[in-house]
């Protein structure tokens, strides 16, 4: 059950359109059940190369310290490569580039 789980995950992250950003919360929901961001999480660490995960944030639109091999500054260039833009305190600017799902374009 979880890799079905992962592989719903996994389509929905590969929807994320260039330049823009969801939340993990956000990808739990589109997969049906919005309890499961910390199983996104899991998901995202765990994630097949090519999957844009530097897309995915926490929902305050923080950095993550896991990217190879500079932590959030490497997550914050991949962003920033894409034309996202952060607020005076580090967060990705959510309400210019959040992405709620595939009917968002």
């Amino acid at each position: 059950m979880a890799s079905e789980l992962y592989r719903s995950i996994y389509a929905v992250t590969a929807k994320i359109p260039y330049g823009r950003v969801t939340t993990y919360g956000q990808i739990a929901r589109l997969v049906g059940n919005p309890r499961l961001s910390r199983i996104v999480g899991c998901a995202m660490h765990a994630a097949p190369e090519g999957l844009p995960c530097h897309r995915v944030l926490n929902r305050r639109g923080e950095l993550c310290g896991a990217f190879e091999p500079l932590g959030k500054d490497t997550h914050r260039l991949l962003l920033e490569m894409e034309g996202v833009t952060f607020l005076p305190d580090g967060r990705v600017d959510m309400e210019r580039f959040l992405w709620y799902g595939p009917e968002d374009k």
